[in-house]
């Protein structure tokens, strides 16, 4: 089985901590979030993973290396010249997934106890063309569901800014979730890429959304955290040794 680990951002956010090094090798509790990431989809039965890069990358691919490559086979997509966003990244890593199964994509600042296999067989099992993990929890951005757990829109609470689909929706029927960084994607899906080499895959799905199945699998229990801010850290440790992740 095959993933994309979403490595390539700045990480902005996090200030000093990545002044001299990449987001994803930010470590917590001695663990980098790489390291996190790449265990977590071995556990699901992946053994074979692309990592974009953009933010010291080489530094990335030096760890891999000195770390025998957790183990699995990994390959890097290297954006260092363009940083290339979420969609624009997967674009660049469709050569990757040439074997007609479906596929994880998974951000590298998420830590969860999520069950990716059972996230799996759902996407599977119900022929969607990518499904989203999501879940009830605050924040200023949600995607927007209908009963039928399809996506139909999202709003943002800040701004107030709202973006249906399909005008059969009103805004009263859908359900914000938020979404968890976190998806499973069907190869089909790379038939309708944009024509641009930089774009949102977020804003992507949302295109599509009107003629395909773009689902949701919400996991409520549990933990789930990103690695946002510098501040996040020690709440974020705490919270991994009392789920003893």
């Amino acid at each position: 089985m095959k993933a994309l680990i979403l490595a390539a951002g700045k990480g902005t956010r996090l200030k000093a901590l990545t002044a001299d090094k990449p987001k994803a090798l930010v470590k917590v509790n001695g663990v980098t979030l790489l390291e996190r990431c790449i265990n977590k989809l071995k556990d699901a039965r992946v053994d074979d993973i692309i990592i974009n890069i953009h933010h010291f990358g080489e530094q990335i691919m030096d760890y891999v290396e000195k770390n025998g490559n957790f183990g699995i086979s990994v390959t890097f997509s290297d954006e260092r010249d363009m940083l290339l966003d979420t969609g624009g990244g997967l674009k660049k890593a469709a050569w990757f997934f040439n074997n007609e199964q479906a596929f994880f994509v998974h951000n590298v600042d998420i830590i969860s106890d999520i069950n990716l296999q059972e996230m799996y067989q759902y996407h599977c099992a119900n022929g969607h063309l990518a499904t989203l993990a999501v879940r009830n929890r605050n924040t200023s951005r949600y995607l927007l569901f209908n009963a039928q757990h399809q996506l139909c829109g999202r709003i943002n609470t800040k701004t107030n800014e709202t973006q249906i689909i399909n005008n059969q929706y009103n805004i009263d029927d859908l359900f914000p979730l938020a979404f968890s960084g976190i998806h499973v994607i069907s190869p089909q899906i790379f038939r309708y890429f944009p024509h641009q080499t930089v774009f949102s895959i977020t804003d992507w799905y949302l295109q599509l959304a009107s003629d395909h199945k773009i689902a949701a699998y919400k996991h409520n229990q549990g933990l789930w955290m990103d690695m946002g801010k510098a501040e996040d850290i020690h709440l974020l440790e705490q919270q991994l040794l009392k789920h003893s992740i």
